[in-house]
């Protein structure tokens, strides 16, 4: 859903008309999962994307059928069929689609939706749905949303605390607000699509690789702060692709930024200074919180002596078992643009449960089944 915000934040604003599709439902080896979203002007214009092409023209014929009728809809896309001219996923998965007509008439709060996405305050939308997965045609209140946020924003943002537009005080159960990823749950005929704030990474160490991985990291979607004790090194200028640079001692900062609720499980921590004053007081500290992805860079003979310097601080073989280091996967990489790569393909890796290995050698899905699929929650 966030990838359609920017865009439909002007059209909305401007009192314009429009469609947004989202994935509700994903199966087998859809493209894309729950929270995929597509929006469609009523000139025609469309951002976004639900399928990654398979489907797209089906969907934006269905969003403009929407915007003429005002009434939404929900149609399932599934695997190919004799019809050569029927829309289908050629993948072999199977996912339904829910497409809303969107305007300051038809959905008052979506200008809230945006804002607090913008303030990087999760908040959900509950819409009226089709059950578990048999579309059908006439459902009363199809498409109706109402909001639910988090109680405040996270700490160290700086937004201002979460408008609870549905002012019933049940808010905070919303499972889809306590998931820690955007992602879909299901509570009888009720959607609830949940959108958090971006995932954090942070980069310790203000070196020329951490500028490529910092644009790497922006690429996939992380708020990304750059952390460096070294005020000559830790600039704007040298991390033009960092949301934030900051000067202070890596332990000490990351500290900081566990006890703000900054670090959680999506949070990626790319330790590359390579230095024992830094990475051991940083890293016996960084295998204590919930952070997904922790790597430090260095050699062998580096990465060894950092084990034995942990091992003497306590550390357990549980927590340095979560260690990847040296940080990423062989690539073969020269450069700090290849290493940057290899270092986000281990962090894509790890996130999905992925091999690493070359599809042209394994079998079975390629999108295996991970915790992020739909929630199904019945009451």
């Amino acid at each position: 859903m966030r990838e359609v915000l920017h865009s439909t934040r002007g059209w909305y604003a401007n009192g314009d008309r429009f469609a947004v599709a989202t994935v509700v439902e994903a199966f087998r080896s859809a493209p894309r999962q729950p929270g995929a979203s597509m929006a469609v002007h009523a000139d025609g214009d469309v951002v976004g994307s639900v399928s990654g092409g398979c489907v797209e023209s089906a969907v934006y014929e269905l969003a403009r059928d929407v915007i003429h009728t005002g009434r939404p809809a929900i149609q399932r896309y599934g695997i190919a069929t004799d019809n050569h001219f029927a829309a289908a996923l050629t993948c072999g998965g199977v996912i339904d689609v829910l497409v809303q007509h969107v305007d300051r008439g038809s959905f008052a709060e979506y200008g809230d939706v945006v804002d607090s996405v913008a303030d990087g305050c999760p908040v959900a939308v509950a819409t009226v749905g089709h059950g578990r997965i048999r579309p059908r045609p006439q459902i009363a209140g199809l498409g109706r949303p109402r909001l639910r946020h988090s109680r405040r924003s996270p700490a160290g943002r700086g937004g201002r605390r979460g408008r609870r537009v549905d002012a019933r005080p049940r808010g905070h159960r919303c499972p889809a607000l306590r998931c820690p990823r955007s992602t879909q749950a299901h509570r009888g005929r009720r959607l609830r699509p949940g959108i958090q704030p971006p995932a954090r990474m942070i980069v310790f160490g203000a070196i020329d690789f951490a500028a490529a991985v910092a644009g790497v990291g922006k690429f996939l979607g992380y708020h990304v702060t750059v952390c460096d004790a070294r005020p000559i090194f830790a600039t704007s200028a040298r991390f033009p692709d960092a949301d934030d640079v900051v000067v202070a001692w890596p332990h000490r900062y990351l500290t900081d930024a566990s006890t703000a609720g900054l670090v959680d499980d999506r949070t990626v921590l790319c330790v590359l200074t390579h230095d024992p004053k830094f990475d051991v007081p940083l890293l016996e500290l960084a295998l204590r919180t919930d952070a997904g992805y922790i790597g430090a860079m260095g050699s062998r003979r580096t990465h060894n002596d950092r084990l034995a310097r942990l091992r003497d601080l306590g550390v357990t073989e549980a927590d340095l078992f979560r260690l990847r280091s040296p940080i990423g996967l062989d690539l073969g990489a020269r450069t700090p643009e290849e290493t940057a790569i290899s270092i986000a393909a281990e962090i894509v890796a790890s996130r999905w449960s992925g091999s690493g290995r070359p599809l042209s050698t394994t079998t079975g899905r390629i999108h295996g089944e991970t915790a992020d699929h739909p929630v199904e929650i019945r009451t």
